[in-house]
Formats: C-alpha cells, structure tokens, sequence
C-alpha cells in the first residue's frame, strides 16, 4: 500500500516478458519472507537470516568468472557446517525453512537485477511486484488478522514501510546502477545484523561455533561479490590480437 500510494504505478505499457518478471519477482519475495519467517519459528534469528544469505552468495560465486572464487562457496559451506555442528542450533525443519527461503533470496537477487534495469519503469515495477507479494502472502495473514490490536496495526504499518517498502526500492535501485553480483554485497550485512539484533532485542544467544559459522558465512558473501565486482587486471584481460583471431 505504501508504494502504491506514493509512486501510483501504471498497468499499462508493460511488455508481456516485463509482466513476466514482475509476477515471478513478487511471487519469490512472498515465499522468501514466508519462508524466512517459518524459519526464524525454529531457529536463532542470526542462523536463519544466514542460510537465507547464501542464495545471493551462490548466485555471485555461480556468475563469476574466476575459479580461485570457489574458495569463498567451500568457506560459507563450512560457515553451514558450524552453524549445524553438535555446538551450533540445528534444527532440520528449520534448516530446511532457511535453505529454502536462501533459494528464494536468489531468485531474487537475479529478478531485482531484471527488474531494476528496466528503464524508466523499473520502480512503477517494483510497486506492482509488491503488490502481488501481498496478495499472495495474505492467505497466510487473514487467519490471524482478528489477533490484531488497534496499537498493532500502527506498528505493522511502520515494519510494512521500514521492513518492505524502504529495502525493496533500495535492493531494485542498487541493482539498476551495479549487478546481481555487486548487490550482494549488501546482503552480506544480514546476518550479522540479524544476530546483533537478535542479541539486543530477543535475548538471544549464540555458542561461539554459531558465531562463528555466521562470520564465515557473511565474509564468504562480502568476498565473493567484492572479488566479482573487481575489473579484471591486466593479466586477465583478452590480448586484441587473440581477440582479433576470434571474431576472424
């Protein structure tokens, strides 16, 4: 509602393959929250937006050209593996809440790409995949909405600008001047934060093989997508003569 009202975006003009990608990108934004939720049921708050982290950790390390890059995928592996460890928090429907709300998170990192080059048109996009996300959420909501209190409905309205509105047009935005690879870089924060906050605000804690893991899983991220972002130097880039040969 938020995005709707302040950017009034329009149905029309949109090409068939345009509504394509804003369909599935609100689609993969109301499983991956739903998804992340169940999983937060189950797990510390930092494990569960650590799994989730490793979608656009795979989708940078998947499109990246450099082969010494897979150092960072085996150093998130083994970030998994703590987090899992007899000293971690593992609990396998959790896991599997996460892992599958990490798949989500990079199908999104690829659409936010998508959508967020798409010209002129790409924030009116984002309002209307937002939209779609909210009604494909709202069966999961409508149980629940008669727990809601007059107090509570200010404050959802609050986490649905702070929490929704502001990171989807800040995530379509990054995506539109960099790439799916650099933006990742800014989902590398997640985890940490996600386990700061749930420190400071839930109580929670954490055994030093979880904190751990939950390092080496968001130093994995911020290095493969740094890495991907970098220009190749000179001895990795194409001699003209080679590249003269090829287009012969």
């Amino acid at each position: 509602m938020v995005l709707l009202v302040f950017l009034r975006p329009t149905v029309r003009g949109h090409s068939a393959s345009a509504w394509s990608a804003i369909a599935c990108y609100g689609i993969v934004m109301a499983a991956m929250n739903l998804l992340l939720y169940k999983a937060i049921e189950y797990l510390p708050l930092g494990v569960a937006v650590t799994l989730d982290f490793l979608g656009p950790a795979v989708v940078a390390l998947v499109f990246s050209r450099r082969i010494r890059e897979a150092a960072w995928a085996l150093l998130a592996l083994g970030g998994v593996i703590l987090i899992a460890g007899p000293g971690g928090h593992f609990d396998l429907l959790g896991f599997a809440f996460g892992i599958g709300a990490g798949l989500c998170f990079a199908l999104y990192t690829l659409l936010a790409e998508k959508v967020g080059k798409a010209g002129d048109s790409s924030v009116s996009s984002l309002a209307l995949s937002v939209s779609i996300a909210a009604l494909v959420s709202l069966p999961f909501g409508i149980p629940k909405v008669a727990e809601v209190t007059g107090a509570q409905w200010g404050l959802l309205a609050l986490s649905g600008a702070i929490g929704v509105a502001i990171p989807y047009l800040v995530d379509t935005l990054a995506a539109r001047i960099s790439s799916a690879r650099v933006v990742g870089t800014l989902f590398a924060i997640d985890p940490a934060m996600g386990t700061l906050i749930g420190w400071l605000v839930l109580g929670e804690q954490l055994g030093w093989l979880s904190l751990l893991g939950i390092l080496c899983v968001a130093l994995a991220g911020a290095g493969v997508t740094w890495f991907a972002a970098r220009p190749p130097g000179p001895l990795e880039q194409v001699p003209a003569t080679d590249l003269a040969r090829e287009q012969a």
